[in-house]
């Protein structure tokens, strides 16, 4: 039997020049369609956790690719058996994802990135195509990685993504001369991880397209180990993108 409820998750950094009238627009439209989740509406791009029956989550969806400049921003599509959050709220935000570095414009210049697929293969063979040594990266916070994560990766123990940029430059040595992948849940915190790590000189450094979900959707979830923390009720998912079991 399949799951009734579709969870969308859609991010794309794109600037948005009046966020106060996007943000009233796509309110009006979610609160008429009856999802639930929250948009963040900023000047640097859209962040979107929706779910709700899937005829009213696809038409909120296309609202969002409404607006200029995100005509074909991505989403990740996941199924559960209830709604797991309890209302509709659209925000403006400063940023999607606040890491306190404006030189850090992700809308204007994007890391390179590493897709699902590729991945999986350089870990398969414990090297990327060149015969460099890949080193994962997780840019979540240390809650989240107590979850999950990829085996042998790098944590740096942050409580918060604002931390980030202090904590990289401690193991600044430790990361250079290897392929680094910056990695995190639905791929924009890696995104900024990602370019923070460009601007320290580490140029070998890519971000998971897409994040862990994306790799979930697109692979077997080899090299995973454990769940992956959401920002929901449903808590964690598994590799099949599937809520966890909740223990009795």
């Amino acid at each position: 039997m399949s799951l009734p409820i579709l969870n969308l998750a859609a991010y794309q950094f794109s600037p948005v020049a009046e966020p106060q009238c996007v943000r009233r627009t796509l309110g009006d439209v979610g609160r008429a369609l009856g999802i639930k989740g929250t948009i963040l509406v900023t000047p640097e791009g859209l962040n979107a956790f929706l779910a709700g029956e899937e005829d009213p989550c696809r038409k909120m969806l296309a609202c969002l690719r409404e607006v200029p400049g995100f005509e074909a921003m991505p989403a990740k599509e996941s199924w559960s058996a209830r709604v797991p959050f309890l209302r509709f709220k659209v925000k403006v935000k400063k940023e999607i994802i606040r890491m306190d570095h404006p030189t850090i414009r992700p809308a204007h210049q994007r890391a390179p990135a590493v897709d699902s697929q590729t991945l999986e293969r350089w870990l398969d063979q414990g090297t990327d195509d060149a015969g460099n040594a890949v080193l994962m990266l997780d840019t979540r916070n240390d809650y989240e990685v107590d979850v999950g994560t990829f085996k042998n990766a790098l944590d740096l123990g942050i409580q918060k993504f604002t931390e980030f940029p202090e904590a990289v430059q401690q193991h600044r040595e430790a990361l250079r001369g290897k392929t680094v992948v910056s990695y995190c849940t639905g791929g924009i915190r890696c995104e900024k991880a990602a370019l923070f790590m460009h601007e320290l000189g580490l140029t070998n450094v890519y971000q998971l397209d897409g994040g862990i979900l994306k790799y979930f959707a697109e692979t077997t979830g080899r090299h995973w180990q454990g769940e992956c923390f959401v920002f929901d009720e449903r808590a964690a998912l598994s590799d099949d993108l599937t809520p966890r079991a909740k223990s009795k």
